[in-house]
């Protein structure tokens, strides 16, 4: 059974192609009034759209959401404990960088978050953000150096976490002790309410040498994104890079979809998009790389450039060609958003993953 998540939005949601344009959730300014509006202040807030947006995945049938790290948007950290306080079975995972606190901070509060939710939180680190983003929130480390901080990062957390129930001894750890370039820990260790629990499962992203390098030995699930000419290369690399280490690393797919009832539909929804940001000169077709990929997405506000467009069956198929490539955790995104669930849920997931959605009968 291939993991679908659901990447939610980090600053507000709607129709519009321009992103500045989507009014949902409080980012795009006051929509229009009209019939249906309710004008009575404070009824609906910028979350209730979130965990609007959170249930339709749930009930939808997707596996779960993705809290995306965006130094403009929400803050991930509270999207991912919302929507765990507002779901029973979706798993929640919470992308951050790891200038984000320590490694022992954020392993306690995700102990508290897997306490809350059942085991439910898994972790994305953001390791290559944007050199002015890193500036702008004093992160100081950069190029390579970052991955080796992660690695570091990783090491600690997993170190000061205990899987297994430790009784509780006042403020004394467990004997963890980690002497790096970054992080320093004496008798880290949790006990107590904050050990016996799962630790997060990790997804890393990149195809650089030093992203690849740091998945083969700390992640479980390496995400990768659609390019050109693919991602079989960098697969490859990575599953040799695991070997060497002994271990198995899942791999994981992001992409936005325009999925409608048939092919013209889709297109003419993309179309439309692309108009209304680029009223004259070649139509959107002018970037479709075949197999259903289209290379226009990032103009339309998505953080990966080439995604899927065409009928339900469609881009089912080519999800069944990612996941024959050996791809099973795959993070889908559309706008505006909580329609694209429910299309997803209803039209789409049974198509692509049968085997994991369809009930079928019993032999006899």
């Amino acid at each position: 059974m291939t993991e679908y998540l659901w990447r939610l939005p980090a600053r507000g949601d709607g129709r519009r192609a321009n992103p500045e344009l989507r009014q949902r959730g409080g980012f795009g300014g006051p929509g229009p009034i009209t019939p249906a509006t309710d004008v009575r202040p404070g009824n609906f807030g910028p979350f209730d759209d979130l965990h609007q947006i959170i249930d339709a995945a749930e009930l939808n049938g997707l596996d779960g959401v993705l809290a995306p790290y965006d130094p403009l948007g929400e803050e991930s950290w509270i999207v991912a404990a919302g929507a765990l306080r507002a779901t029973r079975h979706a798993r929640v995972v919470v992308e951050f960088q790891p200038a984000f606190g320590t490694p022992v901070y954020a392993a306690k509060i995700s102990a508290t978050l897997q306490r809350l939710s059942a085991g439910r939180l898994g972790w994305r680190l953001a390791v290559d953000t944007d050199i002015a983003d890193e500036r702008a929130r004093g992160d100081r480390v950069v190029g390579d150096d970052r991955y080796a901080r992660a690695a570091e990062f990783l090491t600690v957390a997993r170190g000061v976490w205990n899987s297994d129930p430790i009784p509780g001894a006042g403020f004394k750890g467990t004997g963890f002790e980690y002497a790096g370039e970054f992080y320093d820990v004496i008798d880290g260790g949790f006990r107590g309410i904050l050990s016996g629990l799962p630790f997060p499962q990790v997804y890393l992203s990149g195809t650089s040498a030093a992203a690849l390098k740091l998945s083969a030995k700390h992640a479980d699930v390496h995400v990768f994104t659609e390019a050109p000419d693919g991602f079989a290369a960098p697969l490859a690399e990575l599953r040799r890079l695991a070997g060497a280490q002994g271990r198995t690393v899942r791999a994981g797919l992001e992409l936005p979809i325009i999925a409608r009832e048939t092919e013209t539909e889709a297109w003419a929804r993309v179309e439309r998009q692309w108009r209304e940001l680029h009223p004259t000169g070649p139509d959107a077709t002018s970037l479709s790389l075949g197999d259903g990929r289209w290379a226009g997405f990032g103009e339309l506000g998505y953080p990966q450039a080439i995604g899927l467009v065409g009928s339900y069956e469609q881009v089912a198929r080519q999800l069944q060609v990612y996941t024959a490539a050996g791809i099973d955790s795959i993070a889908l995104s559309g706008h505006p958003h909580i329609e694209e669930v429910h299309r997803t849920g209803e039209h789409l997931l049974h198509l692509a993953d049968p085997a994991g959605r369809v009930l079928t009968e019993a032999p006899a």
